[in-house]
């Protein structure tokens, strides 16, 4: 027993030296911040529109990490045990650091979704939405949104750094519980949040599959990240002692089957819209074979789709840092790609070319909103043991396969008992 039992051990809650690295996210944040407030004076409209990109550029990781923690308590899963908690200091970010960073989005929503200042008698499409698509109703319901991530991460937290202390098996029942209602408020609250935040800006079209797109888009980049975030905090010595060949292949495993759902669900859209050709629903596309658009979608299929596809056919490739660190940094510029190409094309038809300074903007937003999640993620790791250290499962997720007191020994070891 005492061969496996030291796959854990006090090493493993070392904590990351910031000394030389703690200060970057102010600085970046800062520079970032200052940019955008002088393009927001000069050009309110372009602030608005490159602050929703970088808004939901880093939703989307939010939004993947609550999925990553509610599919694990839903299949009661053993593997994911030592990356859980990092998941779970994603999905805490929806609330209250996103709710607040959502405030400039709510304040400038009538200079950057037209319908809210048009009459809706004047336009079909708008009156057809308009019980969804008035201004209050997008206010009370995003609102709602909020409140429901609010509800259903801060339960499934709670519990979870209650069996920290305790390894009650009630904490295992209780976060199975609350992913089981909470995986349908969270289908329902994605697809609600995406198409008043993003599908909204272009009233007219109709697409039933957006929200589904935005999920599989979300949880793909959400996957390369978390395995990011894994491999540095193995060097680090935080997860050294509990991330194994089997977490990198089921994370691999699951980029993989992401990176075909994904490209399945962005295809279906396009073929059906496309075959049925219908102006209400063609001219999204259209719109976006203007510019430089038209190579955004080139690099979408060859870069999101087939790169990351034939780079992780094989099961060595799942396991290589060498191969994963550039295809995670590379998942975050595809990603970038994604949601550029659903927000950008409205404000610049031709691309970002037409207006050089706004892609100067979006980076901008993305720091200054990047640096501020990065602090809130830092400060959660830091404040609690970096993976749940009484799961009952965490032994079987080192390839431990004995009598309960195995875990019990795994956990005392660890506590240095």
């Amino acid at each position: 027993m005492s061969s496996h039992s030291t796959t854990v051990g006090p090493g493993a809650d070392s904590r990351l030296d910031l000394s030389s690295w703690k200060k970057v996210p102010y600085i970046v944040g800062g520079i970032g911040l200052v940019i955008a407030l002088i393009g927001a004076m000069l050009d309110p409209k372009q602030f608005g529109f490159t602050y929703l990109t970088a808004y939901i550029y880093f939703l989307s990781i939010c939004v993947g990490g609550l999925f990553l923690v509610l599919i694990h308590h839903l299949f009661d899963a053993a593997w994911s045990v030592p990356i859980r908690r990092v998941a779970e200091h994603l999905s805490v970010l929806l609330f209250p650091t996103m709710a607040i960073l959502f405030i400039p989005i709510a304040i400038m929503a009538p200079t950057i979704y037209p319908w809210m200042t048009m009459d809706p008698n004047t336009d079909h499409a708008l009156h057809a939405k308009h019980a969804l698509l008035n201004k209050p109703a997008w206010y009370i319901i995003s609102g709602g949104i909020f409140l429901v991530w609010w509800l259903l991460t801060r339960k499934l937290r709670a519990w979870s750094l209650r069996q920290d202390e305790t390894g009650s098996a009630q904490c295992t029942y209780k976060m199975r519980f609350h992913s089981c209602w909470g995986m349908f408020l969270f289908a329902i609250s994605v697809t609600m949040a995406i198409m008043l935040w993003v599908k909204s800006l272009e009233h007219q079209w109709f697409s039933t599959m957006y929200g589904v797109y935005f999920f599989a888009e979300s949880v793909w980049f959400t996957l390369a990240t978390v395995y990011f975030l894994a491999l540095v905090l193995k060097r680090t010595g935080h997860l050294s002692k509990v991330i194994t060949n089997r977490q990198g292949h089921d994370l691999g495993v699951l980029m993989f089957a992401f990176t075909v759902f994904y490209a399945y669900i962005h295809f279906s859209q396009y073929f059906i819209i496309w075959n049925a050709n219908i102006p209400e629903e063609t001219f999204w596309y259209i719109k976006r074979e203007q510019g430089t658009w038209w190579q955004f979608g080139m690099l979408l299929i060859f870069g999101h789709f087939f790169l990351p596809f034939l780079a992780l056919l094989r099961i060595d490739a799942k396991l290589s840092g060498t191969v994963i660190v550039p295809l995670a940094i590379w998942a975050w510029l595809m990603h970038f790609c994604d949601i550029s190409y659903n927000i950008m094309p409205v404000l610049l038809p031709d691309g970002y070319d037409q207006a050089p300074l706004s892609i100067i903007m979006v980076f901008a937003c993305m720091a200054f909103i990047g640096s501020v999640l990065a602090v809130v993620w830092i400060k959660h790791f830091l404040s609690h043991p970096a993976y749940p250290i009484k799961d009952p499962r965490l032994g079987e997720a080192l390839g431990i396969h004995q009598l309960p007191g195995a875990t019990t020994y795994v956990v005392a070891q660890y506590e240095g008992k």
